[in-house]
């Protein structure tokens, strides 16, 4: 039986733990919404919501996810339930990223397919920025999110409260790519614009780091909290 109230925090060896689920906590307080981080998969299974974060090279994300075990309790989640993928763990849903391990070639590492797409490199060796400084690779730092829109539609749920053009912690040498616009839910922009949030179905992830943004995180988490897609 699933547990609605519950809010698991996917702990497969590879996630900024520590302060994901203590910002999740942090805004569930007072709701009647229990936060766990497990590494027990029939936990995510019973879980009413799930969040997946993801640091580190996509290669070892995905395999530890594999070994964990918890593979198949994310894929669940992915579709019968809302699912809040962070920093690597929105790159993971989608097809393919272009990181590979060292030595493989141009293989890079297969995704979960969860949002067709592909995960890029920046390419910004040589550019500067407007300011005379050169563009540095990771994106480390604050920057500006523009909530992405269909025409006469309102921005996405999760965004309820959160200001168009609000500013977000980025850490990343790799950005999302989808290959329908649609899956789009936020763009930035770094040297080029970019995919910083996604959404399909029961899913929204984000490049950012929400726990790491002040007050507009923690209104992506609260807001993911309440979400009934």
């Amino acid at each position: 039986m699933a547990h609605t109230n519950t809010v698991a925090v996917v702990d497969y060896g590879m996630g900024n733990l520590r302060s994901v689920s203590q910002a999740v906590q942090h805004v569930a307080q007072g709701s009647g919404v229990e936060v766990i981080v497990t590494s027990r998969a029939e936990e995510v299974m019973k879980a009413g919501r799930v969040v997946l974060p993801g640091q580190g090279a996509i290669a070892d994300c995905m395999r530890e996810l594999a070994d964990s075990g918890m593979l198949p309790a994310v894929l669940h989640a992915a579709a019968n339930k809302p699912l809040f993928g962070v920093c690597v763990g929105m790159q993971m849903l989608l097809t393919h990223s272009q990181e590979g391990q060292p030595g493989d070639g141009d293989a890079g590492t297969a995704g979960l397919n969860l949002i067709p797409g592909e995960v890029l490199k920046f390419d910004l060796a040589g550019r500067t920025q407007p300011d005379g400084s050169r563009f540095k690779v990771p994106q480390m730092g604050w920057n500006q999110v523009d909530q992405a829109t269909a025409k006469g539609a309102a921005p996405h749920p999760v965004w309820d409260g959160v200001p168009d053009g609000a500013y977000f912690y980025f850490v990343h040498s790799f950005y999302a790519q989808p290959s329908d616009a649609r899956h789009t839910a936020g763009f930035a922009d770094y040297g080029a614009r970019f995919t910083a949030a996604l959404a399909r179905d029961n899913i929204f992830a984000t490049q950012f780091h929400p726990e790491k943004s002040a007050d507009h995180g923690l209104a992506l988490y609260r807001n993911f909290l309440h979400w009934n897609p």
